[in-house]
């Protein structure tokens, strides 16, 4: 059986790692990226169901890459979970206006996953 593929991104290893960790137990094949800059490439390149990234607001990349990803119309339908380091709002709003699907506090989002899963791979 096939396992759906998750592209994973994260700056700082906690809770990154742990993240891909947690996806490949729930059944994922999981590749991590390690650079923002070529986020819109691997995920046109890979076309995966789901992508997870940190969004902290420093990194440029991050948010010129959703927003890459969301007008390309090979990937627009790629399901993006955005996790924000104390989940400010204004973080949220800017991940949302780039074209993530869903936003959860770093704090969150390990507790939560399944469930935001479910809710982030329903959204048209």
């Amino acid at each position: 059986m096939t396992k759906p593929l998750a592209l994973v991104f994260y700056e700082k290893p906690l809770p990154g790692q742990q993240l891909a960790n947690r996806l490949q137990d729930l059944g994922y094949k999981v590749q991590v990226l390690t650079n923002a800059a070529n986020l819109a490439g691997q995920v046109a390149e890979k076309l995966p169901m789901l992508l997870v990234t940190e969004f902290s607001g420093t990194n440029p990349n991050v948010g010129a890459a959703l927003s890459s990803i969301k007008q390309n119309p090979d990937t627009s339908h790629v399901a993006v979970l955005v996790y924000i380091p104390g989940a400010t709002p204004a973080l949220q709003q800017a991940a949302r206006a780039a074209g993530a699907n869903l936003t959860v506090s770093e704090r969150g989002v390990l507790d939560q996953l399944p469930e935001l899963l479910d809710q982030v791979l329903s959204i048209d």
